[in-house]
């Protein structure tokens, strides 16, 4: 195995890694908050449950950088030999899901927190808890897309 592909392995890694680890601890920390309100109104279980799982996405979004990474580089399936340049890129476009989805999701789950007092005290405005914390979605969704587009453009790199 080449230092190359040392290099993106530890890029796809670090994507799911930090991403994950960003979802668990927020879905865990909105997971007490909609603990809590349930105990008062267990009616509310649908509405705090939807603003529990938000933080979650950050973790999907980099298990998919990370399984694109693998599919370019040949891990799985085909030759996964590459310069070290080349792995030194894919590591690089594996970073801003990486940085972004551990940051975001921890930083959505405050928001969600949030979100989850106001429907404990005001159920009728669920939609509105809801686009708080989908705001702090938007840039996951940013570092996705970059994380994706840099991944392709550089297995397109000669």
């Amino acid at each position: 195995m080449s230092m190359g592909t040392v290099w993106a392995l530890l890029g796809a890694a670090l994507s799911a890694l930090l991403a994950g680890a960003g979802s668990a601890i927020g879905v865990g920390k909105a997971g007490q908050a909609a603990a809590g309100v349930i105990t008062e109104d267990p009616s509310l279980f649908s509405k705090v449950l939807i603003l529990q799982l938000l933080p979650g996405t950050q973790g999907i979004y980099g298990l998919l950088i990370a399984f694109i990474t693998l599919t370019n580089i040949g891990i799985m399936g085909g030759s996964a030999d590459m310069s070290v340049q080349k792995g030194m890129l894919y590591f690089a476009a594996c970073l801003p899901m990486a940085v972004v989805g551990l940051i975001s999701a921890i930083c959505q789950a405050k928001a969600a927190v949030a979100s989850i007092g106001l429907v404990a005290k005001k159920p009728d405005q669920f939609g509105k808890a809801m686009i708080l914390p989908a705001m702090v979605e938007t840039y996951a969704i940013l570092a996705l897309l970059v994380s994706i587009l840099s991944i392709f453009g550089v297995s397109a790199l000669a």
